[in-house]
Parts: C-alpha cells; structure tokens; sequence
C-alpha cells in the first residue's frame, strides 16, 4: 500500500497558508491597511470554506450521522482531521487482516502493440485510502486557483506599490507559488486518470520534475504579467479579466446548448435538478480560474457523463497558447508604454524579454512531457512533434505552392518572349514546343 504523501503535502500546504494569512492580516491591521487586510483574509477564508464543502461532498458525509465530523469541518479543521484518518487507517491496514477484497481489472501500456488486461484485488483500507487521495486531491485543485493564485496576485501588487518585500510577505508568496503549482501538477494527475481510467497510470520521477517546471515558469510569469499591467491600468485589468473569466466560464455552456443535450442528471444521486445547476456552475467557475491563470489539461464537457472530454486535441492545446503568449505580449507592451516612476530602476526592456522567454520555457517543458515523460503516451493518435509537424506543413503549403506558380509565369514569359524574338525563315522549321501554363503546372 502506498504511503499518502499527496495527503500530507494538501494538509501541510492548507495549514501554513492559512497560518500565513492570518499573520500577514495582522500585520496590516497594525499598519492601518485596512483594505489589504480584508482582501487578504477573503482570499484566505474563502478556499477554506470551499475545501471543506468538497471533502464533505466527496465523503458524503451531509448524508450521514457524523455530529463530530461536521463540527470539525465547521471549526475550518476538517483537512486536520481526515489527515489523522488517513493515517490511522494506514497504521492499522498492515496489521489487520483484511475481511473483504474487491477485484478491479485495469489495462496494461500496450508494448509491441499489445495490451493485457490485469486483475488486483483492493483491500477496503486501500479503497478508503484511495477516496480520501481523490478529496485531497481536488482540494488542491479548489485551494490553488480559488484562493492560492488570486492571493498571490495581491501580495505582489501590493510589494510592487510599496516598493518593499517584507520577509513574511515574501514567505507567503512563496508558500501561494507552491500551492498554485501543486494544484496544477494535480489537475495533471487527475486529467491522466480520468482519461485514461481503464489503464494502470504509473507517473515517473521525471515526470513530475518537468510538469512542476512547466506549471512554475507558467504560473510565475502569468501572475507577474498581471501585476505589473494591473501597476499601470488599474481600470483596464477589470476588463481584462471579466473577458478571460467568462470566456472560459461561458464556454462550456455554449458546447452544451449547440450540442441538443439533455440536462445532465446522474452527476450526484442525491442530488436535485437545482442541487446539479449548482454543482455544474461551481465546476465551471474553477474550470475558469484554472484557464485564466495556466492550461487546465482538459476540457469540460457537460453533455458527456463524465464531464471531461477524453480525446487528446493538440490544436486546442496549441490556439490557447499561442493566444495567450499575444496577449501577455499586449499586456507587457502598454505597461512598457504606460509605466510610472515607480519602475525608474527597472530595465523594462530585459524584465520584458525575461518573461516571454520564461513563458517560452513552461512551453518548452510541456512539449518535452507530452513528448518523453507522459505515462500515456503510447496511446495517443499522434505525438507532439507528429502535430507540430502537421501543423507547420499546412501553414507553409500556401507559400511553398505560391513559389512554384509564380516562377512558372516568369519561365512562359521568357520563352514566349524568346520565341518571338527568333527570325523565321522557309528553310528552317522548328519542332513544335508544348508549353505549360503555369495554372496547368499548379494544378498537376
């Protein structure tokens, strides 16, 4: 059985953020910041709340007669206790005797294009254990990107106004980074095992490296861009951010009413039409703040029972990062024309090109873990550099057939002209000379 060391990394990551918080609150409250106190306590106390409504809903325990479960997760020390859980029942699985045995098969990798099908029998401890992962795990996911990745936002903005970075303020930053970039790396996790449910999904060493140096030059310099435009335009970052919030939050919407669906109702058997609305809703609202912030490496799918589309599509892949490069381009070009006396000592040329080759790198090592590292990868229709390489000859096949046409024109201009120029005589009586125009040439 595996030791739960995604479990201890959630609950270590939840209680030093929160502890964080709190102490950074107090601070502002002592400067009289009464405005950055509260948006940092929101920031803080709402993916709380969130995390124990989701550890709630995944254990089902709104369900059950569990009084004291439900006053931990009321006193915000729900993620404390399930933790104490996990490693009871991790304790105890090694010296009890397991009274029932379930049989799961899963699918081996296929190796020389065959796939065989294994059978494992999991104890009700491992099966235990592995619910309270899957809460854990989408716990990270709320606390990142709900709570982790707007706090970030602010403590920078307010480092970049007051020209100073206090040691906790600075501790706290980092503690959000890891946070946001923990998520990221378990959103990953998650989409693979979703997809690829039938399969046994072993991650590597390696793997992991390369995604969390993906997701941290991605997140990094996403939330700098923001910061340093939001410095400059304070107004403007509003529209900025509704546009990208409610492109992604509306998106799935839009699939689902083209799509003639009916309503999905099998998401949760307890729950009502209103209770399914409110769900789908919160889903998207995360799916949104996932995208504004990095890739959410899969695409919500509402007509679909699983709620997440399963086919690999690497040109949505390559449109989101490609639009978003522009627009962090944008973004960093107005703070260039825009910015204030505040960046006197800044050279803005270099921090510009600093960020777009940064961003460019979390690019760098996304193409190198679908492409080497990706446990799945041999079941994809076509690899990374297949796509890439598809993609470049559909762009330059409008050119490269452009070149042949034009100098076929120039080759029919030169041999009408020479024939025109040669003096014709009774005695000499040239072969005829089929020449092709260049609309024939093109056409073959």
């Amino acid at each position: 059985m595996k030791f739960p060391a995604s479990v201890l990394a959630s609950v270590f990551l939840f209680v030093a953020e929160t502890t964080a918080a709190l102490y950074l609150s107090s601070t502002y409250r002592s400067g009289g910041d009464g405005i950055w106190q509260a948006l940092t306590l929101l920031f803080s106390l709402m993916p709380c709340a969130l995390v124990q409504l989701t550890l709630l809903f995944v254990h089902r325990d709104l369900s059950r007669d569990r009084p004291l479960v439900l006053l931990l997760h009321l006193l915000q020390l729900g993620p404390l206790f399930r933790c104490f859980e996990v490693f009871c029942i991790y304790c105890q699985s090694s010296h009890n005797e397991e009274p029932y045995v379930s049989i799961t098969k899963k699918r081996q990798m296929p190796k020389n294009g065959l796939s065989e099908e294994i059978e494992k029998e999991v104890g009700q401890a491992e099966g235990k254990l592995f619910t309270h992962r899957s809460a854990f795990s989408r716990a990270s996911v709320i606390q990142a990107f709900l709570g982790s990745a707007p706090q970030l936002t602010l403590q920078l903005y307010i480092s970049v106004l007051q020209q100073n970075v206090t040691v906790g303020r600075s501790f706290f930053m980092t503690l959000s980074l890891l946070s946001i970039v923990y998520g990221a790396l378990r959103c990953n996790i998650l989409a693979i095992k979703i997809k690829y449910d039938e399969y046994e999904v072993k991650v590597k060493p390696l793997a992991y490296v390369c995604i969390f140096l993906w997701r941290s030059f991605e997140i990094a310099t996403r939330v700098i861009v923001l910061v340093l435009f939001t410095s400059v335009m304070k107004t403007w970052v509003v529209l900025v951010v509704l546009i990208n919030f409610f492109s992604f939050f509306l998106y799935p919407w839009i699939l689902f009413w083209f799509s003639g669906s009916p309503f999905p109702e099998n998401i949760e058997k307890a729950l009502t039409r209103v209770g399914t609305t409110i769900a789908l809703c919160f889903l998207t609202l995360l799916y949104a703040g996932i995208n504004m912030f990095c890739w959410s490496a899969v695409q919500l799918k509402i007509d679909n029972p699983d709620l997440i589309s399963k086919s690999q599509n690497w040109y949505r892949l390559l449109v989101y990062y490609m639009i978003r490069f522009i627009e962090n381009a944008i973004l960093l070009l107005l703070w260039y024309i825009f910015k204030t006396d505040i960046y006197m000592y800044v050279c803005a040329p270099l921090l510009i090109l600093q960020l777009l080759v940064g961003y460019c790198a979390a690019i760098l090592f996304m193409l190198v873990f679908y492409q080497f590292f990706h446990p799945c990868k041999k079941l994809f229709s076509s690899s990374v550099s297949e796509s890439f390489r598809a993609w470049l000859r559909c762009v330059c096949w409008p050119c490269r057939r452009q070149e042949p046409c034009e100098s076929t024109g120039k080759t029919d201009l030169k041999l009408s002209t020479d024939r025109d120029e040669t003096p014709s005589s009774s005695k000499i009586s040239p072969e005829p000379t089929q020449i092709l125009s260049g609309d024939d040439l093109c056409s073959a």
